[in-house]
């Protein structure tokens, strides 16, 4: 379990590429035949690995890693427990990430077969699998069947109280009663999607508008256009003043999705300003952001080329772009590489400058963060940067991170 541990800390530092082999070797440690403990680390260094795979993209590498790991624990536990059920239906989702719909289908058909016999009636993880089943038979094109899943899901989710639950899968019921022109069916199905999140939510919820949008789709394929730009205007009424706890991207897809349909009334300015709005929404996000590093470290490595050839490696201007490449690599999770950047700036500038420049103190503080956050000791000398710069250059686009408190740009 150690090494779980240590691929877990490469995998939280964006360094997914780095635990994949601690991965590999961890899952041939165990010997399952020697007991249970030793199939429930290989079951879990299996799975590890599938969801390393899967955060590379790799999803055919990490479908056959889940496999691995259900046989594994079919092996100890036998077809009908719950547990495996839960493993059945994580195959079933990579399944439909890789638009293997038929194996997914096949995987979720072994779950419900599972709740039907030691489940509880009408238990919210059958409702679940349910919703999963529909999603499959939907992409399949096997619209009846998606149908009845969710109705059974539905009826369910009424016994449990869920009525967001159940509004919630009215939702997906008109969606498949639009796509098969059973358009009165879906105008229902979303009338009562719409008062349930109404009334639970409020008036000015992103469900709410979510539900305009079905709407105003609907009528819009039905030749109502100005139904349809009503709706779309009720939609756009909610996204302008979003109600606390709505995410960026919640608006930005239902600005898309207005988009679209203005498009398609013969719109396109409208359409075309609202997803300039959706992209500056997406912009800030997180998730963007982090690209946006990736191309900030590959301008800060191309500048301090031409820097260190023009001017040298140790010109200020030069030592300013190994700061800000310093506070990127920190953004991005690389440590060492701003601990090794860092160590050479303060170095270069106490022999050209000695202690009193204005970023001394700021840097010298820098640094001691990354020292302490990696364990190390303040006068441990590190690799040169030249070495450093040269052997990690080629990595920046492979390297994820999920930290951003060291990003500050200095000028």
């Amino acid at each position: 379990m150690s090494l779980h541990a240590v691929a877990a800390i490469y995998c939280s530092l964006g360094r997914f590429e780095e635990a994949l082999p601690v991965l590999e070797r961890a899952v041939r440690v165990p010997d399952v035949d020697r007991g249970s403990d030793h199939a429930l680390a290989a079951f879990s260094g299996y799975m590890q690995l599938g969801d390393t795979y899967s955060m590379l993209g790799q999803l055919g590498r990490s479908i056959s890693c889940y496999e691995c790991g259900l046989k594994i624990q079919i092996e100890a536990l036998g077809e009908s427990d719950l547990r495996i059920a839960h493993t059945c239906r994580y195959l079933a989702e990579a399944h439909v990430q890789a638009m293997r719909f038929d194996e997914a289908e096949s995987q979720c058909k072994k779950v419900l077969e599972i709740h039907r016999e030691y489940s509880a009636p009408a238990s919210l993880e059958e409702v679940a699998d349910r919703r999963l089943m529909a999603i499959i038979c939907e992409a399949k094109g096997d619209y009846e069947c998606a149908l009845e899943h969710l109705v059974l899901a539905s009826m369910s989710m009424i016994s449990n109280g869920q009525d967001n639950e159940v509004a919630a899968i009215d939702v997906s019921i008109g969606n498949i009663y639009l796509s098969i022109c059973r358009f009165d069916e879906a105008i229902f199905a979303y009338q009562k999607a719409l008062t349930v999140f109404k009334t639970t939510k409020g008036d000015n919820h992103p469900s709410v508008a979510s539900v305009f949008i079905r709407l105003a789709d609907l009528y819009y394929k039905t030749g109502k256009l100005r139904e349809s730009k009503s709706y779309c205007e009720n939609a756009l009424r909610i996204y302008a003043k979003p109600v606390g706890g709505t995410t960026s991207e919640e608006v930005a897809t239902g600005l898309t999705e207005i988009s679209a349909i203005y498009e398609a009334v013969n719109e396109p300015e409208e359409a075309l300003n609202l997803l300039q709005k959706a992209m500056k929404l997406l912009e800030s996000t997180p998730g963007n952001m982090l690209c946006r590093i990736d191309e900030a470290a590959e301008l800060f490595e191309e500048a301090r080329g031409i820097l260190e050839q023009e001017w040298g490696p140790c010109h200020l201007d030069t030592l300013g772009i190994y700061s800000n490449l310093a506070a990127t690599y920190d953004a991005m999770g690389r440590v060492e590489d701003a601990i090794e950047i860092l160590e050479y700036i303060l170095k270069v500038r106490k022999e050209k400058l000695g202690t009193a420049y204005p970023d001394a103190d700021d840097e010298k503080k820098r640094l001691a963060e990354l020292l302490k956050e990696a364990g190390r000791d303040l006068n441990k000398k590190g690799k040169s940067l030249e070495n450093l710069l040269d052997s990690h250059s080629q990595r920046i686009r492979k390297e994820g991170a999920k930290r951003f408190s060291g990003f500050s740009l200095k000028t």
